[in-house]
């Protein structure tokens, strides 16, 4: 028995079934690289949904973490440590956002996004109970508040009581926002490109359309950049690419460099002067050994050149994708390196796609049963980029 199957099933026999993983044991990382335990190498094509824009073991990043390491990791926010306000001044430096609370995980900052504007609502506009309105097929976490206004039925199934206080309309139409807006109204969450749902781009124009909406209603816009954020799309943050600026950012995954989980909302004064001792907080939030690297996190992307890198690597990408003209292949969507490429429904799944692209050495995932993602590390390289897609023309093409 291969090593590979002994790990399978000693973690079917010890662990809830709560995922369904490629049938691939990771065991050593670096760059876009990994080796699974058999020692076969693979190309990451996923990137742990974006956590990875800088790459398996970072060197700048792993430094970072071994030095703080090696000092003090954690003092709780009952004391302040060296290493927060460093961090959190890189963040708003790069954000344009004056304030930042920093969490661990993207669900405990959309929690705290949540909990920041009804707040705000309810201190400034005197509106208790507010109402958030979302997007259908929006993926905000798995907390219950976020599967409170999942349109996803497994995502809630057996799960309720749920939360209150959202309204679901569809992605990428603002007249039908508008036309939900009431007076308990007090803001608007979305993703501006939504990536579980299939890579799903809204139509230009659509998030100029709800920052008029907000303005127009007095309302917050918080913007959940968690997956598409720091670079994944071509930009920075997937807002600018319609030069609007939400008023409340969720930010995650791609901000702990692909080595702890650190997370933040990110606003300005106004909304950030809700929160007083003792209303909100988290144990390891901020904590050193996150703060620095987070830090460095940020740096190597600017250093690097990373979301530039993104832009042009993604186009590239998705001309190359197109021009396969796949007889499988339904649409190709994406910007920069968050690219979506959906099998037609009379050819069957994605996931079988996926495992024929494992066996050729390509790690990627099928998300929304019919939808293959494509988010490798930004690290990649041309000559890399054009390795994986001589693979992917043999499983895209009969």
């Amino acid at each position: 028995m291969h090593q590979t199957e002994k790990t399978i099933n000693l973690v079917n026999e010890v662990s809830a079934t709560n995922y369904k993983p490629l049938p691939v044991v990771l065991s050593e990382g670096e760059g876009i690289w990994v080796k699974d335990v058999d020692g076969n190498t693979y190309m990451d094509m996923l990137s742990a949904y974006s956590s990875l824009n800088q790459g398996h073991r970072h060197p700048k990043i792993i430094k970072a973490l071994k030095d703080q390491a090696d000092k003090i990791t954690i003092t709780s926010r009952a004391f302040h440590n060296d290493q927060m306000g460093d961090f959190l001044k890189k963040l708003c430096d790069m954000s344009g956002f004056s304030k930042s609370l920093p969490m661990n995980t993207g669900a405990e900052a959309v929690e705290t996004c949540i909990k920041a504007v009804r707040k705000w609502a309810l201190k400034t506009k005197g509106i208790e109970d507010g109402e958030i309105i979302v997007a259908r097929d929006n993926f905000h976490g798995r907390t219950i508040t976020a599967i409170s206004f999942s349109s996803e039925p497994q995502y809630r199934e057996g799960f309720g009581p749920f939360t209150p206080g959202f309204v679901i309309v569809p992605y990428g139409d603002a007249a039908a926002m508008e036309a939900a807006i009431t007076p308990k109204t007090i803001g608007v969450m979305l993703e501006p490109a939504q990536g579980e749902a299939g890579v799903i781009i809204p139509p230009k124009g659509y998030l100029k359309e709800v920052r008029a909406l907000c303005d127009k209603h007095k309302m917050m816009m918080i913007l959940d950049e968690i997956q598409t954020g720091f670079g994944r799309t071509g930009k920075l943050f997937c807002f600018e690419h319609e030069g609007i600026r939400p008023d409340v950012l969720a930010v995650g995954k791609a901000l702990g460099g692909g080595v702890y989980p650190v997370s933040a909302m990110l606003s300005n004064d106004e909304v950030m002067s809700v929160f007083r001792p003792g209303d909100h907080g988290s144990t390891f939030g901020g904590n050193p050994l996150g703060a620095a690297v987070g830090k460095a996190a940020l740096e190597v992307l600017e250093d690097e050149n990373l979301v530039e890198k993104s832009a042009t690597l993604g186009q590239f990408f998705m001309d190359e994708l197109a021009k396969m003209n796949s007889p499988y292949v339904k649409e190709i969507r994406g910007m920069g390196l968050f690219v979506g490429v959906e099998i037609k429904e009379e050819c069957g799944l994605a996931r079988p796609f996926c495992e024929k692209l494992m066996e050729l050495g390509l790690l990627c995932k099928e998300t929304h049963h019919q939808t293959i993602r494509f988010t490798p590390p930004l690290v990649i390289t041309k000559e890399e980029l054009i390795d994986a897609l001589e693979k992917i023309k043999k499983v895209l093409l009969p």
